[in-house]
Protein backbone atom coordinates (compact mmCIF):
# COMPACT_ATOMS: atom_id res chain seq x y z
CA UNK A 1 0.00 0.00 0.00
CA UNK A 2 1.50 3.29 -1.17
CA UNK A 3 0.23 6.37 0.65
CA UNK A 4 0.13 9.78 -1.00
CA UNK A 5 0.95 11.13 2.43
CA UNK A 6 0.40 14.85 1.90
CA UNK A 7 -2.98 14.17 0.28
CA UNK A 8 -3.98 12.22 3.39
CA UNK A 9 -2.68 14.57 6.05
CA UNK A 10 -4.33 17.55 4.35
CA UNK A 11 -7.59 15.57 4.41
CA UNK A 12 -7.01 14.73 8.08
CA UNK A 13 -6.26 18.36 8.94
CA UNK A 14 -9.54 19.59 7.49
CA UNK A 15 -11.52 16.59 8.71
CA UNK A 16 -10.60 16.61 12.40
CA UNK A 17 -11.64 19.61 14.54
CA UNK A 18 -8.79 21.96 15.40
CA UNK A 19 -9.95 22.03 19.02
CA UNK A 20 -8.09 18.71 19.35
CA UNK A 21 -4.73 19.78 20.77
CA UNK A 22 -1.73 18.53 22.71
CA UNK A 23 -1.47 19.29 26.46
CA UNK A 24 0.60 22.40 25.63
CA UNK A 25 -2.04 23.63 23.18
CA UNK A 26 -0.16 22.57 20.03
CA UNK A 27 -2.34 21.47 17.08
CA UNK A 28 -2.45 17.71 16.54
CA UNK A 29 -5.61 17.23 14.47
CA UNK A 30 -3.73 16.24 11.29
CA UNK A 31 -1.48 13.79 13.15
CA UNK A 32 -4.41 12.15 14.91
CA UNK A 33 -6.50 12.10 11.77
CA UNK A 34 -3.74 10.52 9.70
CA UNK A 35 -3.31 7.74 12.28
CA UNK A 36 -7.03 7.02 12.08
CA UNK A 37 -6.92 7.04 8.28
CA UNK A 38 -4.05 4.54 8.30
CA UNK A 39 -5.83 2.35 10.85
CA UNK A 40 -8.93 2.26 8.64
CA UNK A 41 -7.00 1.55 5.44
CA UNK A 42 -4.93 -1.22 6.97
CA UNK A 43 -8.00 -2.82 8.57
CA UNK A 44 -10.08 -2.63 5.37
CA UNK A 45 -7.51 -3.67 2.79
CA UNK A 46 -5.05 -5.77 4.85
CA UNK A 47 -1.80 -4.77 3.11
CA UNK A 48 1.35 -6.67 4.01
CA UNK A 49 3.53 -3.58 3.44
CA UNK A 50 2.75 0.14 3.79
CA UNK A 51 4.96 3.01 2.60
CA UNK A 52 4.39 6.71 3.24
CA UNK A 53 5.46 8.43 0.01
CA UNK A 54 6.69 11.97 0.59
CA UNK A 55 6.94 15.25 -1.32
CA UNK A 56 10.63 16.10 -0.98
CA UNK A 57 9.88 18.76 -3.59
CA UNK A 58 6.19 19.53 -4.11
CA UNK A 59 6.91 21.73 -7.18
CA UNK A 60 10.04 20.43 -8.94
CA UNK A 61 11.90 23.03 -10.94
CA UNK A 62 12.17 20.75 -13.96
CA UNK A 63 8.36 20.71 -14.19
CA UNK A 64 8.17 24.48 -13.67
CA UNK A 65 10.76 25.01 -16.42
CA UNK A 66 8.41 23.26 -18.84
CA UNK A 67 5.17 24.90 -17.62
CA UNK A 68 5.79 27.98 -15.43
CA UNK A 69 2.17 28.02 -14.23
CA UNK A 70 2.57 24.56 -12.68
CA UNK A 71 1.19 24.89 -9.12
CA UNK A 72 2.15 28.59 -9.23
CA UNK A 73 -1.04 29.64 -7.42
CA UNK A 74 0.06 27.65 -4.35
CA UNK A 75 3.43 29.36 -3.95
CA UNK A 76 3.79 31.72 -0.98
CA UNK A 77 7.55 32.16 -1.12
CA UNK A 78 10.15 31.60 -3.84
CA UNK A 79 13.39 30.14 -2.48
CA UNK A 80 16.24 30.60 -4.99
CA UNK A 81 18.42 27.88 -3.48
CA UNK A 82 15.67 25.35 -2.76
CA UNK A 83 12.07 24.26 -3.27
CA UNK A 84 9.42 26.99 -3.32
CA UNK A 85 7.37 27.25 -0.15
CA UNK A 86 3.84 25.88 -0.55
CA UNK A 87 0.81 27.57 0.95
CA UNK A 88 0.15 25.36 3.97
CA UNK A 89 -1.86 26.47 7.02
CA UNK A 90 0.52 27.21 9.90
CA UNK A 91 -1.22 24.76 12.27
CA UNK A 92 -0.67 21.98 9.70
CA UNK A 93 2.93 22.95 8.95
CA UNK A 94 3.68 22.73 12.67
CA UNK A 95 2.50 19.11 12.73
CA UNK A 96 4.72 17.75 9.95
CA UNK A 97 7.57 16.69 12.30
CA UNK A 98 5.06 14.96 14.58
CA UNK A 99 3.46 13.21 11.60
CA UNK A 100 6.85 11.83 10.57
CA UNK A 101 7.50 10.74 14.16
CA UNK A 102 4.15 8.94 14.45
CA UNK A 103 4.71 7.09 11.18
CA UNK A 104 8.09 5.89 12.41
CA UNK A 105 6.56 4.88 15.73
CA UNK A 106 4.15 2.42 14.07
CA UNK A 107 6.78 1.07 11.69
CA UNK A 108 5.76 2.76 8.43
CA UNK A 109 8.78 3.88 6.34
CA UNK A 110 8.83 7.27 4.65
CA UNK A 111 10.33 7.59 1.17
CA UNK A 112 10.96 10.82 -0.70
CA UNK A 113 13.33 11.75 -3.50
CA UNK A 114 15.06 15.09 -4.01
CA UNK A 115 13.55 17.23 -6.79
CA UNK A 116 10.54 14.93 -7.05
CA UNK A 117 7.01 14.72 -5.74
CA UNK A 118 5.36 11.88 -3.84
CA UNK A 119 3.58 11.04 -7.11
CA UNK A 120 6.94 10.18 -8.65
CA UNK A 121 7.87 7.98 -5.70
CA UNK A 122 4.53 6.22 -6.01
CA UNK A 123 4.99 5.85 -9.76
CA UNK A 124 8.38 4.22 -9.38
CA UNK A 125 7.40 1.87 -6.57
CA UNK A 126 4.10 0.86 -8.18
CA UNK A 127 5.69 0.21 -11.57
CA UNK A 128 8.53 -1.88 -10.18
CA UNK A 129 6.75 -3.74 -7.38
CA UNK A 130 6.87 -7.53 -7.29
CA UNK A 131 3.49 -7.78 -5.55
CA UNK A 132 -0.02 -6.32 -5.94
CA UNK A 133 -0.23 -2.60 -5.17
CA UNK A 134 -2.89 -0.34 -3.72
CA UNK A 135 -2.28 3.41 -4.22
CA UNK A 136 -4.15 5.63 -1.77
CA UNK A 137 -4.70 9.21 -2.94
CA UNK A 138 -7.19 11.93 -3.76
CA UNK A 139 -5.09 12.97 -6.78
CA UNK A 140 -6.47 12.08 -10.20
CA UNK A 141 -3.02 12.24 -11.79
CA UNK A 142 -2.22 8.83 -10.33
CA UNK A 143 -4.98 7.18 -12.37
CA UNK A 144 -2.26 6.74 -14.99
CA UNK A 145 -0.68 4.01 -12.83
CA UNK A 146 -3.71 1.72 -12.64
CA UNK A 147 -2.88 -1.60 -14.27
CA UNK A 148 -5.12 -4.65 -13.98
CA UNK A 149 -2.51 -6.88 -15.59
CA UNK A 150 -0.02 -6.04 -12.84
CA UNK A 151 -2.68 -5.83 -10.09
CA UNK A 152 -2.16 -2.12 -9.43
CA UNK A 153 -5.35 -0.42 -8.32
CA UNK A 154 -6.14 2.97 -6.81
CA UNK A 155 -8.10 3.69 -3.64
CA UNK A 156 -9.56 7.14 -4.26
CA UNK A 157 -10.26 9.33 -1.24
CA UNK A 158 -11.74 12.42 -2.92
CA UNK A 159 -15.25 11.66 -1.68
CA UNK A 160 -14.07 11.14 1.89
CA UNK A 161 -12.89 8.22 4.00
CA UNK A 162 -16.47 6.99 4.35
CA UNK A 163 -16.88 6.84 0.57
CA UNK A 164 -13.66 5.28 -0.67
CA UNK A 165 -13.68 4.25 -4.33
CA UNK A 166 -11.54 1.49 -5.82
CA UNK A 167 -10.40 2.29 -9.34
CA UNK A 168 -9.35 -0.41 -11.80
CA UNK A 169 -9.08 -0.36 -15.59
CA UNK A 170 -12.83 -0.89 -15.92
CA UNK A 171 -13.71 1.77 -13.34
CA UNK A 172 -11.60 4.36 -15.13
CA UNK A 173 -13.09 3.53 -18.51
CA UNK A 174 -16.58 3.77 -17.05
CA UNK A 175 -15.87 7.17 -15.48
CA UNK A 176 -13.82 8.90 -18.18
CA UNK A 177 -13.94 6.69 -21.28
CA UNK A 178 -10.16 6.23 -21.37
CA UNK A 179 -7.70 3.52 -20.37
CA UNK A 180 -5.05 4.16 -17.72
CA UNK A 181 -2.44 4.11 -20.49
CA UNK A 182 -4.28 7.04 -22.12
CA UNK A 183 -4.75 9.04 -18.94
CA UNK A 184 -1.67 11.25 -19.30
CA UNK A 185 -2.81 12.36 -22.76
CA UNK A 186 -6.37 12.80 -21.48
CA UNK A 187 -5.27 14.92 -18.50
CA UNK A 188 -2.92 16.93 -20.71
CA UNK A 189 -5.75 17.94 -23.04
CA UNK A 190 -8.33 18.47 -20.28
CA UNK A 191 -5.97 20.45 -18.06
CA UNK A 192 -6.20 20.81 -14.30
CA UNK A 193 -6.71 24.17 -12.63
CA UNK A 194 -5.63 22.77 -9.26
CA UNK A 195 -2.18 22.10 -10.71
CA UNK A 196 -2.01 25.19 -12.91
CA UNK A 197 -2.25 23.16 -16.13
CA UNK A 198 -4.26 25.12 -18.72
CA UNK A 199 -5.12 22.22 -21.01
CA UNK A 200 -6.19 22.74 -24.61
CA UNK A 201 -8.58 25.69 -24.76
CA UNK A 202 -12.05 24.50 -25.71
CA UNK A 203 -11.26 20.79 -25.26
CA UNK A 204 -12.94 19.31 -22.20
CA UNK A 205 -13.19 15.79 -20.85
CA UNK A 206 -15.75 14.53 -23.38
CA UNK A 207 -13.90 15.83 -26.41
CA UNK A 208 -10.56 14.56 -25.10
CA UNK A 209 -12.03 11.11 -24.47
CA UNK A 210 -13.64 11.02 -27.91
CA UNK A 211 -10.39 11.99 -29.60
CA UNK A 212 -8.50 9.29 -27.73
CA UNK A 213 -11.13 6.68 -28.55
CA UNK A 214 -10.82 7.58 -32.22
CA UNK A 215 -7.06 8.08 -32.53
CA UNK A 216 -5.55 6.18 -29.61
CA UNK A 217 -3.00 8.66 -28.30
CA UNK A 218 -2.00 12.31 -28.35
CA UNK A 219 0.65 11.89 -31.03
CA UNK A 220 -1.94 10.43 -33.40
CA UNK A 221 -4.44 13.15 -32.49
CA UNK A 222 -1.89 15.85 -33.31
CA UNK A 223 -1.00 14.15 -36.59
CA UNK A 224 -4.68 13.94 -37.54
CA UNK A 225 -5.18 17.61 -36.66
CA UNK A 226 -2.28 18.61 -38.89
CA UNK A 227 -3.73 16.52 -41.70
CA UNK A 228 -7.21 17.93 -41.12
CA UNK A 229 -8.66 14.45 -40.74
CA UNK A 230 -10.70 12.56 -38.14
CA UNK A 231 -12.11 15.57 -36.30
CA UNK A 232 -13.97 18.78 -36.96
CA UNK A 233 -12.13 21.79 -38.30
CA UNK A 234 -12.83 23.60 -35.03
CA UNK A 235 -11.28 20.89 -32.86
CA UNK A 236 -8.36 20.57 -35.24
CA UNK A 237 -7.71 24.30 -34.92
CA UNK A 238 -7.76 24.06 -31.12
CA UNK A 239 -5.24 21.21 -31.10
CA UNK A 240 -2.93 23.04 -33.49
CA UNK A 241 -3.17 26.29 -31.51
CA UNK A 242 -2.01 24.44 -28.38
CA UNK A 243 1.10 23.00 -30.04
CA UNK A 244 3.62 24.64 -27.71
CA UNK A 245 1.74 23.45 -24.63
CA UNK A 246 1.28 19.94 -26.02
CA UNK A 247 5.02 19.69 -26.70
CA UNK A 248 5.81 19.83 -22.98
CA UNK A 249 2.71 19.07 -20.92
CA UNK A 250 2.81 15.26 -21.14
CA UNK A 251 6.25 15.30 -19.52
CA UNK A 252 4.86 17.38 -16.65
CA UNK A 253 1.75 15.23 -16.19
CA UNK A 254 3.50 11.85 -16.42
CA UNK A 255 4.87 10.59 -13.11
CA UNK A 256 8.38 9.22 -12.88
CA UNK A 257 8.67 5.45 -12.94
CA UNK A 258 12.42 4.86 -12.73
CA UNK A 259 13.78 6.80 -9.77
CA UNK A 260 16.75 5.18 -7.97
CA UNK A 261 14.68 3.74 -5.12
CA UNK A 262 13.37 0.38 -4.04
CA UNK A 263 10.64 -0.46 -1.57
CA UNK A 264 11.82 -1.54 1.87
CA UNK A 265 11.37 -5.28 2.23
CA UNK A 266 10.17 -5.11 5.82
CA UNK A 267 6.46 -5.96 6.11
CA UNK A 268 4.04 -4.61 8.69
CA UNK A 269 4.68 -6.23 12.07
CA UNK A 270 3.54 -6.05 15.64
CA UNK A 271 5.63 -3.63 17.68
CA UNK A 272 8.04 -5.21 20.13
CA UNK A 273 7.60 -4.23 23.80
CA UNK A 274 10.11 -1.37 23.67
CA UNK A 275 8.60 0.01 20.46
CA UNK A 276 5.09 -0.31 21.87
CA UNK A 277 6.08 1.57 25.02
CA UNK A 278 7.72 4.30 22.94
CA UNK A 279 4.61 4.68 20.75
CA UNK A 280 2.37 4.87 23.83
CA UNK A 281 4.69 7.46 25.40
CA UNK A 282 4.55 9.52 22.21
CA UNK A 283 0.76 9.29 22.24
CA UNK A 284 0.61 10.42 25.87
CA UNK A 285 2.99 13.31 25.25
CA UNK A 286 0.95 14.64 22.33
CA UNK A 287 -2.57 13.55 23.30
CA UNK A 288 -2.83 11.20 20.34
CA UNK A 289 -5.06 8.98 22.45
CA UNK A 290 -7.19 6.37 20.75
CA UNK A 291 -5.81 7.26 17.32
CA UNK A 292 -2.42 5.79 18.17
CA UNK A 293 -4.05 2.83 19.91
CA UNK A 294 -6.13 2.05 16.82
CA UNK A 295 -3.14 2.40 14.49
CA UNK A 296 -1.00 0.07 16.61
CA UNK A 297 -3.83 -2.46 16.74
CA UNK A 298 -4.42 -2.32 12.99
CA UNK A 299 -0.74 -2.78 12.17
CA UNK A 300 -0.45 -5.68 14.62
CA UNK A 301 -3.58 -7.37 13.23
CA UNK A 302 -2.32 -7.02 9.65
CA UNK A 303 0.94 -8.64 10.63
CA UNK A 304 -0.70 -11.66 12.26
Amino acid sequence: MLLDTASLYFRAFYGVPDKVTAPDGSPINAARGLLDIIAKLVTLYEPTHVIACWDDDWRPQWRVDLIPSYKAHRVVEVVPAGPDVEEVPDPLEAQIPLIRETLAAIGIPIIGVAEHEADDVIGTLATNADMPVDIVTGDRDLFQLIDDARDVRLIYTARGMSNLEIFTDATLVAKYGVLPSQYVDFATMRGDASDGLPGVAGVGEKTAATLLKTHGDLASIRAAAEAGEGMSAGVSAKILAAAAYLDVAPTVVAVATSLPITAPGVPLRALDPAEHDAAVALAEKWNLGGSMTRAIAAVSAAAS
